[in-house]
């Protein structure tokens, strides 16, 4: 079973900054794709960000430039940047694994988000 806890998610004031954390269950994350989507609720989950297997990253458009994932083998572990919060990044922020041999994703529970004042 491929299992992945989420932490990091808070209350954040706008423009202020949160790092959200992805641990994941075995030695999965040097060999996986990984990365986090996000949901608001009555929305769509949009994609936010991957790290490939060979360490190349991308980030969606919206988060671009704030945003940074990043992943750490050592301790099998996905992380999520946020810089420059924006209210319109309130949601709840999903992690993903993923292999082309496992025929699925796996995903992390969620951590809520909430960029306020």
């Amino acid at each position: 079973q491929v299992q992945l806890v989420e932490s990091g998610g808070g209350l954040v004031q706008p423009g202020g900054s949160l790092r959200l954390s992805c641990a994941a269950s075995g030695s999965i994350i040097s060999s996986a794709d990984a990365g986090w989507y996000r949901q608001t609720p009555g929305k769509q989950r949009e994609w936010v960000a991957i790290i490939t297997s060979s360490s190349a990253t991308n980030h969606a458009d919206a988060v671009k430039g704030r945003f940074t994932v990043s992943r750490d083998n050592a301790n099998n572990t996905v992380y999520l940047q946020m810089n420059s919060l924006k209210p319109e990044d309130t949601a709840v922020y999903y992690c993903y694994a993923y292999r082309a041999s496992w025929g699925r994703s796996y995903w992390g529970q969620g951590t809520q988000v909430t960029v306020s004042s």
